[in-house]
């Protein structure tokens, strides 16, 4: 539980092109985990749904930053 409280303020600490870049690096590495997976050759295959997990609260803190930010009329 604690680590999850510590990577959600490390997150909110985080401008929103960084958060935007750290998607991105995720969204990568998903896809190479996905691939892996597809070819049998990921032995720890929890990896994907702690990827995913992550990716989540990148998009719930980017969308929280851009409300703040731009008013609730920006999608």
């Amino acid at each position: 539980m604690a680590k999850r409280k510590d990577y959600m303020k490390d997150l909110w600490s985080k401008t929103l092109k960084e958060l935007v870049k750290a998607r991105k690096k995720f969204r990568d590495e998903l896809f190479a985990l996905r691939m892996k997976n597809s070819v049998k050759g990921l032995k720890q295959t929890h990896q994907i749904k702690d990827v995913r997990k992550k990716i989540a609260r990148i998009n719930t803190v980017l969308t929280s930053k851009i409300k703040v930010s731009y008013g609730n009329s920006v999608k």
